[in-house]
């Protein structure tokens, strides 16, 4: 992790990029990050969090294809499961310890140091502590992303790189418990009848109540996330985020704005139409699902170029005229990043109440999440009844019922179909028989660990890759119990 942060040079870059979208000037000097409003800062790090998790970019993000949600047109070998020849870990964790944490961190530390005039002196108390929150919220998020990435990361020493340049590595486990004290910490600071960022939050333009919303649909998240490791204190959690107020309808869902012009449109957009690249086509494991289901969503996931819709043969080259495009919306300039969706949290609810009984009757919760998927999509209530009719709730085998209908629901949000995938251990996915050797016949239930830190971080390393029981594609998370 040592030299990770020499990359730290793109900061101002991204703030350049993001004068784009109509902000205001927000550099004092354009050539340093550190002299840099805090807002500035939060913009960037929103920006790089949802590009992150939206790209279709095979040197980044690969859970589309892990999940068998697109397959590869020639070049196949993510899809392969061949994340170490691109050093791909090594862009995920630039991209989030760098691009989005660092980014949070100094714009704290930029936040604490600030001295009020003699106006902000009875003001600034609280928006100070509505603006820590924000950030520490977002860093919850990221924390909690990597941890459901790798296992064990750097945790507790991992933002102050002058007193730890080689960061020892946190328990997954461990992490999580504190995430849940941290962020409990976090909603009860945010005072609605104080101020905050007046500008710069691209998430929720300064509304407080959103966040509140978001920091215990977080809550319930991380409560879900542990369900089979810590019941006990994944329900008193879960509990407690449902009562305080979760996200209940499409509006609430934490969505980045993208523009119509470079470089600030959607990075499907990018990948898919700017690079003038035709390489992605629809999967044949999941085209071949929702055919055999009606499912009213293939207008919307796929392009009206085949029909009946077909999918390319995982793990193979596949023609790109002779099996379905991914739909309009990938090829949509201002398509809104997703960070976290409606749809996401009521499947959570749906899980809640199939483990634990909480927040209503689990046939209802479950069918309120698939309902909240086919509105998303644009399905008719008449076309979403229809479905609903022929995929009931099975309460004898709940896994199954949730665990196959988030996935097809999360076809835009790759790796939180991953998570459902991992937790919930359906539906059942069959590596390709090409795949490399490292996945051992399996689909992937972790990514390995950067190569840099092998190099620059040995020690660390080793003792990481020790705790989890090896640094491969197979290890199997804490949580991930079955």
């Amino acid at each position: 992790m040592k030299k990770i942060f020499k990359y730290i040079g793109i900061l101002s870059i991204g703030i350049s990029v993001l004068s784009c979208n109509d902000f205001e000037e927000l550099n004092t000097d354009p050539n340093s990050a550190y002299t840099t409003k805090p807002e500035a800062l939060l913009s960037y790090s929103q920006k790089e969090l949802s590009d992150y998790l939206n790209t279709p970019s095979v040197n980044e993000n690969n859970f589309r294809l892990t999940m068998q949600y697109w397959q590869e047109v020639t070049y196949v070998d993510e899809s392969n499961y061949d994340f170490v020849t691109r050093n791909i870990s090594n862009s995920v964790w630039l991209d989030l310890y760098v691009n989005t944490m660092h980014n949070l961190v100094k714009a704290k530390s930029i936040i604490n140091a600030y001295v009020p005039t003699a106006s902000e002196l009875d003001t600034w108390p609280g928006t100070k502590k509505n603006q820590l929150a924000v950030l520490d919220i977002q860093q919850v998020f990221v924390y909690q992303t990597l941890v459901d990435t790798y296992g064990d990361v750097p945790y507790q020493s991992s933002n102050n790189i002058d007193e730890n340049p080689l960061p020892k590595y946190d328990k997954g486990a461990d992490i999580y418990t504190d995430l849940i004290t941290r962020l409990k910490a976090d909603l009860a600071a945010i005072d609605t009848n104080e101020g905050t960022f007046e500008t710069g939050d691209l998430f929720y333009n300064g509304d407080l109540a959103k966040w509140k919303i978001f920091g215990n649909s977080l809550l319930l998240k991380l409560a879900i996330g542990i369900a089979d490791h810590n019941p006990s204190l994944a329900q008193a959690t879960a509990t407690e985020a449902i009562n305080a107020g979760v996200m209940a309808n499409a509006a609430d869902g934490c969505l980045f704005s993208y523009l119509s012009a470079s470089p600030n449109y959607n990075p499907l957009y990018e990948n898919l139409v700017a690079g003038n690249r035709d390489d992605f086509v629809a999967g044949k494991t999941l085209v071949d699902y929702m055919n055999a289901s009606s499912d009213p969503r293939r207008s919307s996931y796929f392009d009206d170029n085949i029909v009946p819709y077909k999918g390319g043969i995982i793990g193979r080259p596949s023609s790109f005229t002779a099996n379905s495009h991914i739909g309009e919306f990938a090829y949509t300039q201002t398509t809104k990043g997703v960070v976290m969706s409606y749809t996401e949290v009521a499947f959570y609810l749906a899980e809640a109440s199939a483990r634990w009984g909480i927040g209503g009757a689990a046939a209802t919760a479950y069918a309120n999440a698939v309902n909240a998927s086919l509105s998303e999509w644009g399905v008719s209530s008449a076309d979403a009844g229809i479905y609903l009719a022929a995929h009931p709730y099975n309460a004898a085998n709940w896994k199954l019922s949730l665990g196959e209908q988030a996935w097809v629901a999360m076809f835009n949000q790759g790796m939180i179909g991953w998570n459902f995938y991992r937790r919930l251990d359906y539906p059942v996915l069959t590596a390709p028989t090409t795949a490399v050797p490292q996945a051992e016949g399996k689909v992937p239930v972790r990514l390995q660990y950067p190569v840099r830190e092998t190099t620059t971080n040995p020690t660390n390393y080793a003792d990481a890759s020790a705790s989890i029981g090896g640094d491969k594609l197979t290890t199997k998370l804490f949580w991930d119990k079955n």
